[in-house]
């Protein structure tokens, strides 16, 4: 799950017994819930207690089906003369260098049975260096990078491959409990054959210490499901003397799909 909107953005204060929460109290609360978990359980609970807000996250009434050819006629279009190859390099959008350490980032799109998914508008955005998002609603105490904007778009190849050059993002505070963090990670935005095939999901990074302790991680509460959601160091992506390189997959569909959140 992702954080109070604007997705990503550090949210306003919670509710007085979120904040009165402690770690230790979160992490109590997490291990309760492991424990209960019989099964595979691929998709977060909507109602995660350890995450305060999680219930505002998810409808609370009937969905109601909308009319697609309405809906195409005021969404965007994308096309491939839309989306320049210079966008998926977001370290190259102003004059200066950014600030952090400059990564590769790049995997497939497929479906449940292996084929890949060509042509898929690919979309992300993320925190900097430092852990800090170019939003004003963003009001973490850190520094903002000006050659940092943290958003890039590109469209898979003909083999459902994509492939960005970024920062690779720190982690940063958020209010859903005293001394909450959020493990460093990269928002995905993937686009089917039009606007209503929205998918949003999140890449995190390999070994990152916050991972136990993050409710928003954690409400995935199956282990394996968890785990397809981070990233490996892949040394035949990273470019001498230039990048480090991680590999991540989507799967869209099947037993093993990548968590996406629900449209």
């Amino acid at each position: 799950m992702t954080e109070a909107p604007p997705r990503g953005v550090t949210p306003p204060a919670a509710s007085s017994d979120a904040a009165a929460a402690t770690q230790d109290e979160i992490n109590a609360e997490i291990a309760a819930i492991a424990a209960t978990r019989t099964g595979d359980e691929p998709q977060p609970r909507l109602d995660y207690a350890p995450y305060r807000s999680s219930i505002l996250r998810h409808p609370t009434k009937a969905l109601h089906q909308a009319d697609p050819e309405l809906v195409e006629l005021v969404a965007p279009v994308f096309g491939h003369q839309d989306v320049d190859a210079l966008e998926s390099n977001l370290t190259i959008q102003h004059r200066g260098e950014p600030l952090g350490e400059r990564i590769v980032v790049t995997g497939r799109i497929i479906d449940g049975d292996g084929r890949p998914v060509a042509n898929q508008l690919v979309e992300i955005w993320q925190a900097n260096a430092s852990g800090r998002y170019a939003h004003q609603r963003d009001q973490h105490p850190a520094p903002l990078d000006p050659n940092f904007t943290g958003t890039g778009r590109c469209l898979t190849g003909p083999d459902g491959s994509y492939r960005f050059t970024t920062i690779k993002p720190g982690p940063y505070p958020w209010r859903n409990h005293d001394n909450a963090w959020r493990p460093a990670h990269i928002h995905f935005s993937l686009f089917g054959t039009d606007f209503t095939q929205r998918m949003i999901t999140q890449m995190y990074f390999p070994g990152d210490p916050l991972f136990a302790i993050d409710p928003i991680f954690q409400s995935i509460v199956d282990p394996k499901a968890r785990e397809r959601l981070i990233a490996t160091y892949d040394h035949g992506v990273t470019v001498p003397e230039t990048s480090t390189g991680y590999r991540w997959d989507i799967v869209l569909t099947g037993g093993h799909r990548t968590w996406t959140e629900p449209s």
